[in-house]
This record gives structure tokens, C-alpha cells and sequence, in this order.
């Protein structure tokens, strides 16, 4: 009676268990993202929460111009029928791993495309163009170019590599000028740092400077941005490791998105009049998915 009973309850585990793998529930598991979008299934999108015009948590869920990508990506790439999302902070130190062990499906997190990077990660993209610039207090007069941060401190986000475009010579690097590196968490900590004089300068990717700049003015503070991008970071989604057929469904949807004029109009929307800098105007070559 003890055995007949086991086996029953073996039974009725094993076509729970089938069950959930072929009734396409919360439980389901899909090959890529394209089908789980396909299976009309809630996709988590990695964003940054803490970055100013570009993903910066406000209320229920994050807001800027990676945030209102990722909506019109996954819409274009849904037949135009709005995708349900499941928002989760994704720092530039744990975009890897979160892709890698399936906590986030995609990630839009200002996420330049590296040679190093596509070792780890499957980009489609990019959707637009960055460059690397340098952000001061704008009382500062000391600091006019680039290469005015020798002997400076600069901030050295955790997970970013832009500290290196100053530091270090090519290929990894860019100025290799003698810098004084001082940690930070992210790049909302590396402003707080600026704000109290502990560092120099702030350099990475022109837009996110732009956000900061802009939120600091509208609070009544003051920041300047040089205006001397000197490097071309390519925005990329990532993807796990070998997701080719989402990265091509995504690269269709931002050819899409730059063609009628949407990907313009985000940018406009978040970026535009900010003195100094220059936005994309035109769609950036995609990459290709290998």
C-alpha cells in the first residue's frame, strides 16, 4: 500500500511537471527573448535607475530615453502591440552576470558595445552614438580640455571602463595621461562626489553627463560639460550570449524606429537645447549578431 502510494504521487509530480513545461506558463522556458515576446510573456529590461534623462527611478518605474527605447524596441518587435515589462536596476557591474543567470532578459543601460563585452554578450544595435566627454563644476576654469585632467581626480564607476579612456594608453585606453582614480558605486555617486569637491572631474559618455547637468540645473546647481567628445560609444541591447535571432529582430525594430523618425524624437525629447552637445542625427550601422 506504502509503495502504491508513492507511485501515485510519482505520477501525479511527473505530469505537474509536464504540465508546466508545455502549458507556456509563468513557469515556461523559451530559447529567446523573440519567442518569449512571441508567447506574449512579461520580458524583465534591464535599465539604470539612477542616471538622469536616460533611466532614472521616479515613481513605480524608471523613466528617460533608454527607458522609452526599450518600450518602442519591444513594441516594434511585437508587430506593434505593446510588450508587458517587469523593470529591474541593472548597474554597469552586474549587466553581465544578470544576463548571464537570467535575471534580466535584455538590457538597454547605456551598454557600449567592446570587443571585451562580446565575448560575454550578444549586442544588437546600437541605437545611437555616445562620446566620451568631461564634465566639471562650472565655477571650475582649470579644466578646458581632456587633456587638462592630467593630475586630476576623475571618478572610477564601478563596472565602467570610461576611467580607462583617460588612464590608460591604446588600444584599451585613450589619453593616457597620469590621473588620480577615486572609486564610486555609480556614476549618481561620482556626481555627489563632484558636488563636494572631492573629485576634479566626471568623464563618460556625453548623454549621461548631459542628464546630470540637466537635473542639476533645474535643481538651482551647476555643472558644465566640455563639449569634446573623443571617443564613439555605440549603445548596444544585450542579450545573452548567442541569442542571434533576437538581436536580428532587434536590429530590425531600430532600423524601424531611426526610419520613421521615432528614435529622433526620444532623443529631442530628453536631450534637446542642452548647450554643447551634439545628438545623433542619422541611424548607426548595426554591428551584426555574432
Amino acid at each position: 500500500m506504502h509503495m502504491r502510494r508513492a507511485g501515485a504521487l510519482l505520477s501525479v509530480l511527473a505530469m505537474a511537471a509536464g504540465l508546466s513545461a508545455c502549458g507556456g506558463g509563468s513557469e515556461a522556458t523559451y530559447a529567446t527573448v523573440a519567442d518569449k515576446i512571441a508567447a506574449g510573456e512579461t520580458i524583465v529590461v534591464g535599465t539604470k535607475w539612477d542616471q538622469p534623462s536616460l533611466g532614472l527611478k521616479m515613481g513605480a518605474e524608471p523613466e528617460g530615453f533608454d527607458v522609452d527605447v526599450a518600450k518602442a524596441v519591444l513594441k516594434q518587435m511585437n508587430g506593434g502591440q505593446d510588450v508587458t515589462v517587469e523593470w529591474k536596476e541593472s548597474a554597469s557591474s552586474n549587466r553581465e552576470p544578470f544576463l548571464q543567470n537570467g535575471t534580466v532578459d535584455i538590457i538597454f543601460a547605456t551598454y557600449s558595445i567592446t570587443e571585451e563585452r562580446k565575448t560575454k554578450v550578444t549586442f544588437g544595435g546600437p541605437y545611437v552614438v555616445a562620446h566620451q566627454d568631461v564634465m566639471v563644476r562650472g565655477d571650475d576654469t582649470s579644466i578646458n580640455t581632456p587633456q587638462d585632467l592630467e593630475g586630476k581626480r576623475i571618478c572610477k564607476a564601478a563596472g565602467s571602463n570610461s576611467y580607462a579612456r583617460i588612464t590608460e594608453p591604446p588600444p584599451d585606453g585613450e589619453l593616457d595621461l597620469d590621473a588620480t582614480t577615486v572609486d564610486a558605486a555609480n556614476y549618481s555617486e561620482c556626481v555627489q562626489k563632484l558636488t563636494g569637491s572631492n573629485l576634479d572631474a566626471v568623464t563618460t559618455d556625453d548623454l549621461i553627463l548631459a542628464g546630470f547637468a540637466k537635473q542639476a540645473q533645474e535643481s538651482g546647481g551647476s555643472f558644465k560639460v566640455l563639449g569634446q567628445g573623443f571617443t564613439d560609444e555605440k549603445y548596444g541591447v544585450g542579450l545573452k550570449k548567442g541569442d542571434t535571432k533576437t538581436c536580428e529582430a532587434v536590429n530590425a525594430a531600430v532600423k524601424a524606429l531611426w526610419d520613421n523618425g521615432t528614435m529622433k524624437t526620444l532623443l529631442d525629447k530628453w536631450f534637446g537645447g542642452i548647450q554643447g552637445l551634439k545628438l545623433s542625427e542619422t541611424a548607426p550601422p548595426a554591428e551584426g549578431c555574432a
